[in-house]
């Protein structure tokens, strides 16, 4: 029989991972018109037939480089099991579960599974949770075929839903929370905001393009957004509330109150703002 201790942090790590499929998913759903306008962006000089999704999480990149190449066979590669079981629910609810090979794999293991040769390698939000990720890079490199493309996508963070100057001073609530969470994951994720076409260069690879999207999303909230709002903080406020005043904690309380007239899935005033930079690098 397991101690009580061992059921408690069993329904815990369920739940962290239950909070960050949702995120993972409402990132997808919020952001796919952004996320299309990536891959189409992408400097290929033809259409891969193969292509390798690192770090894919639920789904999202996948999903958009499935449609945008109808043609290609994709290999996602994740450490998590139940977000790859999350990525094959959606695979096989849009009809394209044949295409996808779903690979159970840590990036930063020294050794992969075989993944093949593939023309295109996709990187969301991925690399800046690397230990190491210079050797990681070389290892992308190997991964290419000669000509090959890697897309590198990173975020500028969580993004922010509260409107700058609102007059409760929800926004500066939040401003803190973002200031608590970068403490938090100043040692834990020390590659967050690296100068990834300078890595790319050092690991052979050529800068083909680099673009940042800036992302503004209401004035009205979509009910998804509203949703994401929530989740997000949520999440934040299990990693910061330690950091908090307990006039914040009370605050961002209110604001996770669901029942409340002025908690964030009430709020009319939420705008989602944030920014997402992609470096495209080809193997030589």
């Amino acid at each position: 029989m397991s101690h009580p201790s061992s059921h408690t942090a069993h329904h815990e790590h369920e739940q962290h991972t239950g909070d960050q499929v949702e995120i993972l998913d409402l990132d997808a759903e919020v952001l796919a018109e952004h996320t299309a306008s990536i891959t189409a962006w992408l400097p290929l000089e033809a259409d891969p037939r193969q292509v390798v999704d690192l770090g894919c999480g639920t789904g999202a990149g996948t999903l958009a480089l499935l449609k945008r190449f109808p043609g290609a066979a994709l290999t996602a590669v994740d450490a998590s099991a139940a977000h790859l079981r999350r990525l094959g629910e959606q695979a096989a609810a849009a009809g394209a579960a044949d295409r996808v090979r779903l690979v159970e794999a840590d990036l930063d293991a020294t050794t992969w599974p075989e993944l093949g040769t593939s023309e295109l390698v996709w990187a969301s939000a991925s690399l800046h949770h690397l230990a190491d990720p210079d050797r990681t890079l070389r290892q992308i490199h190997d991964l290419l075929a000669p000509g090959g493309l890697f897309a590198v996508v990173e975020l500028a963070g969580f993004p922010r839903f509260l409107p700058e100057g609102a007059p409760d001073g929800a926004d500066a609530l939040e401003e803190r929370c973002h200031g608590a969470l970068d403490h938090h994951h100043a040692a834990r994720l020390p590659h967050r905001g690296a100068d990834w076409g300078t890595k790319l260069e050092q690991a052979g690879f050529t800068l083909e393009g680099r673009r940042t999207l800036a992302v503004r999303i209401g004035p009205p909230a979509t009910a998804a957004v509203r949703r994401y709002a929530f989740a997000g903080l949520r999440r934040m406020r299990g990693n910061v509330a330690s950091a908090l005043s307990p006039e914040d904690l009370t605050a961002l309380d209110e604001l996770l109150d669901a029942d409340s007239p002025h908690g964030i899935l009430r709020r009319g005033d939420l705008v989602m703002r944030t920014e997402r930079t992609v470096w495209a690098a080809r193997r030589a």
